[in-house]
């Protein structure tokens, strides 16, 4: 496991991220999610996000990104989706006839860490702390 690291921590951030297109419209094909890609891994590294991957289908996008703990993830969010917003209704007109108002993204997103270990491992590890042969010291 290849873990990020700065000078007083280690860590491993992943998250996955579902973006939804306004009211669901059909809109997205292969060019404009690439473009929609593009833009992403130009705002990330201002964030300290790193893509590492993505795919789409007609009406969102699923991405999986590394972040930092010192990511601010719903300001990166909220920069992403404006800036593709604009940046692919100007440069993909026809979208306009799909999404008449000014949105391109749906309000509401889903995003969830990607951790190793199951949750119910993690319990169980942190309840075991302090405890030798079966006994809390």
């Amino acid at each position: 496991m290849n873990l990020d690291n700065n000078a007083h921590s280690v860590f491993l951030l992943n998250y996955h991220l579902v973006l939804v297109i306004k009211y669901r419209r059909k809109v997205f094909d292969d060019n404009i999610s690439s473009r929609a890609k593009e833009i992403f891994e130009y705002i990330s590294p201002k964030y300290n996000i790193t893509l590492q991957e993505w795919n789409h289908d007609e009406d969102h996008v699923h991405i999986l990104f590394r972040a930092h703990p010192k990511s601010e993830i719903s300001k990166f969010i909220n920069a992403y989706k404006s800036a593709s917003s604009r940046l692919i209704k100007k440069e993909f007109p026809s979208i306009r006839k799909k999404l008449w108002k000014e949105y391109f993204w749906s309000q509401s997103f889903c995003l969830l860490t990607t951790g190793g270990a199951p949750i119910n491992i993690l319990k169980k590890y942190i309840e075991s702390q302090g405890i030798k042969n079966g006994k809390k010291s």
